[in-house]
């Protein structure tokens, strides 16, 4: 295994580094002014597109797409340091357009769009004229488990209606948000992993209504996470993607790169609360001496190191080996960095907060939100139970010989 970067990335780390510390960390305190002065939570605040052109003019815009014609053309591995410095602060991803849930809708319709689908939706994603969102979980069913979907994509004549409660529909309360990309039934006599379309739902059309936001352990904000209702949608036969009974097969293309774009944020989210928790036990003094003079802090401080460095190598092996043998390939590693991030993020974030005390938990402090994201880490794309299911079969097949009958 080779990790190392192509001259091309190093570059763009660099430059990446040098956006993030000169543009996007002196913004931040504006963003969040603007959004609170608007008084909505899910404001888009004028910062950001401030922001987003100062992305461009680096070159610094749609690194996340391997594909050549439309995006940066870098190869996972590649991509892995760039994206673990967005995870660093929140605010990067969305000025170099590579935020959820755009990236994955973005590469679906890049590799499976028609040309007109392409023209009318991706290209104004592409150039971040417009948001979208990805309709696929439901209040009523588990959704670690596809086949539960319960959503109806009917064909009548000349349309497709659509029927569906959906919801953790991120992206869908933000005013620039224009489409989703909603997985329904559309042949329920078919076998379980083709009955399932994909269909292009534009979110003003009659019988879409976002019913309201979702709150995060309380909080709420950006794009938001919407329960959606979708009541006899009718749109034209043409805004099924990639072909009626494909939807299993692309939901899989769709969160294999994505789940590990997961895990390069969450190395960086957890970098960034190391660096917050080795700063402030430096600074504090109790019982006569600093924090970071305590036993129990520097077991802790070493204990988070030992947890990144492993995250980031499982993750830069994931990416090696979706570069190499391909998505499928690598679906241990994906599974097994997707539970590993997570944890790693959470466990470092919550090890800050306890350093900092009550400080840790109050709005002065990123920690919060920090561990509110690291936290739901554990559910998105998958719960970590699904994953462990995944890699515990994989163990288990190569003892079947010893199974008991």
């Amino acid at each position: 295994m080779d990790f190392a970067l192509s001259p091309r990335a190093e570059e763009l780390r660099e430059r990446l580094l040098a956006f993030v510390a000169e543009t996007v960390e002196p913004a931040t305190p504006t963003y969040f002014a603007q959004v609170e002065a608007s008084g909505d939570p899910h404001f888009y605040p004028p910062v950001m597109e401030e922001l987003k052109a100062e992305a461009r003019a680096r070159g610094l815009w749609n690194l996340f797409l391997p594909n050549e014609r439309w995006g940066a053309g870098l190869s996972n591995l590649d991509y892995a340091p760039l994206c673990e410095i967005m995870g660093r602060n929140l605010l990067t991803a969305e000025a170099t357009n590579c935020a959820a849930p755009d990236t994955g809708n973005m590469e679906i319709l890049s590799e499976f769009g028609t040309p007109e689908q392409q023209d009318e939706w991706l290209v104004p994603l592409l150039e971040g004229e417009i948001r979208s969102c990805f309709a696929m979980t439901e209040p009523w069913v588990a959704s670690s488990d596809a086949t539960n979907i319960q959503s109806r994509i009917e064909r009548d004549c000349d349309h497709y209606v659509v029927n569906a409660h959906k919801w953790f529909t991120s992206g869908a309360m933000s005013q620039r948000c224009k489409l989703a990309i909603l997985m329904g039934v559309s042949d329920p006599d078919a076998d379980p992993y083709h009955r399932h379309s994909m269909i292009l739902v534009p979110l003003d059309a009659p019988g879409v209504s976002v019913e309201r936001a979702l709150t995060v352990f309380g909080h709420t904000g950006g794009g938001g996470h919407a329960e959606t209702l979708f009541e006899d949608v009718r749109l034209p036969l043409g805004n099924v993607l990639g072909g009626e009974g494909n939807g299993f097969a692309m939901a899989q293309a769709r969160l294999g790169p994505g789940r590990i774009h997961h895990c390069m944020r969450a190395v960086g989210l957890a970098e960034k609360a190391q660096e917050l928790m080795c700063a402030r036990t430096q600074m504090r003094v109790a019982f006569g001496k600093p924090l970071a003079d305590q036993g129990t802090v520097q077991a802790n401080v070493a204990e988070n190191r030992i947890l990144i460095e492993q995250a980031r190598l499982l993750t830069m092996k994931a990416a090696w080996l979706m570069d190499t043998v391909g998505n499928k390939g690598a679906q241990f590693e994906i599974a097994a960095i997707k539970v590993v991030a997570a944890r790693t993020a959470t466990t470092v974030i919550d090890r800050a907060i306890q350093c900092f005390g009550g400080s840790g938990v109050i709005q002065d402090w990123p920690l919060a939100d920090m561990y509110a994201h690291a936290r739901t880490l554990h559910l998105v794309d998958g719960p970590d139970e699904v994953h462990l299911r995944q890699i515990a079969r994989r163990e288990l097949r190569k003892y079947e010989a010893f199974r008991a009958h």
